[in-house]
């Protein structure tokens, strides 16, 4: 598929919009994360500044330091399935698969595998569930 502002092969429009919805999904609940670190963080030990500047996989020693500390493991365990699930789509490379353009990611043990609609919506429906986890805790 070609658009009109670029000559570059693009998959489909809705392939596209699940990845631009993943990302969105994503990028949400990395603020809402945030929010919710500096909520609990009564030593005031980070900034905003520096928390947002902080690759989401660098934000394990604050998420433990908070959120963990003040409920349990569920939140960040979560958070880093979904992380590497993020990386997998962001690292990813552009193939031809069944004639159409798709992403092509990569595992640690080097194998790889198509990133379908359903892994998108996949990584999308667990970041509603982290949302949601998200909006209980910060009701505590």
């Amino acid at each position: 598929m070609y658009e009109n502002y670029t000559k570059q092969a693009l998959p489909s429009d809705e392939y596209r919009e699940l990845i631009g919805s993943a990302v969105c999904a994503f990028n949400s609940n990395k603020g809402f994360i945030i929010e919710n670190i500096l909520k609990k963080d009564v030593d005031k030990a980070y900034t905003w500044y520096e928390l947002i500047e902080t690759p989401a996989g660098g934000l394990r020693e604050p998420i433990q330091e908070t959120i963990t500390k003040h409920s349990d493991e569920s939140i960040s365990s979560l958070f880093y399935e979904i992380v590497k699930m993020r990386n997998k789509i962001i690292n990813s490379v552009q193939v031809t698969s069944d004639g159409e353009q798709k992403l092509l990611a990569f595992e640690e043990d080097r194998t790889q595998f198509v990133i379908t609609k359903e892994y998108l919506l996949d990584f999308i429906n667990l970041n509603e569930e982290l949302s949601t986890k998200l909006h209980d805790f910060r009701g505590n």
